[in-house]
């Protein structure tokens, strides 16, 4: 299966990731106030918890007070504390909260230059970060480095 300019759908679909990877990154590490258990990363914090038993679905979509839309991802730590983790919060203002944004900022910045809509590039980038495909973005080719 291949894109334009030769490069595998597999290819842009891992390159796009790890870009859209970095937006999650940038909110780790992250701790449980419990038992002080730290994840380094959105990986890590992903497997190392559990999905919180008899609930429908570990995420949950809010729409903020300004009109972003952020995700809520719900897991169980090891030692039973329910932990959260929220992607598309713009109302960090810590140095984290400014390099999501900034991380953020760039691939809607790249996928308006690529022709992609404001609304539509928001909501495809979105999908990524809650761990669903994204048709629109697999046809992409990634940033240059």
């Amino acid at each position: 299966m291949h894109s334009k300019g030769g490069k595998s759908t597999a290819t842009i679909d891992k390159e796009l990731f790890d870009g859209l990877n970095a937006l999650a990154e940038s909110a780790f590490p992250k701790s449980c106030a419990c038992c002080g258990r730290t994840y380094q990363t959105a990986e890590e914090f992903l497997h190392e918890t559990e999905k919180i038993p008899a609930a429908t679905s570990s995420m949950k979509s809010a729409l903020e007070e300004d009109g972003t839309t952020i995700v809520e991802v719900f897991r169980n730590c090891p030692c039973g504390s329910t932990l959260m983790d929220e992607f598309g919060d713009r109302r960090d203002m810590s140095e984290r909260g400014h390099k999501r944004r900034q991380h953020f900022n760039k691939m809607m910045s790249y996928l308006e230059q690529k022709g992609i809509a404001n609304d539509v590039a928001r909501k495809e980038l979105l999908k990524v970060l809650r761990g669903e495909k994204s048709s629109v973005l697999a046809t992409i080719p990634p940033p240059k480095a």
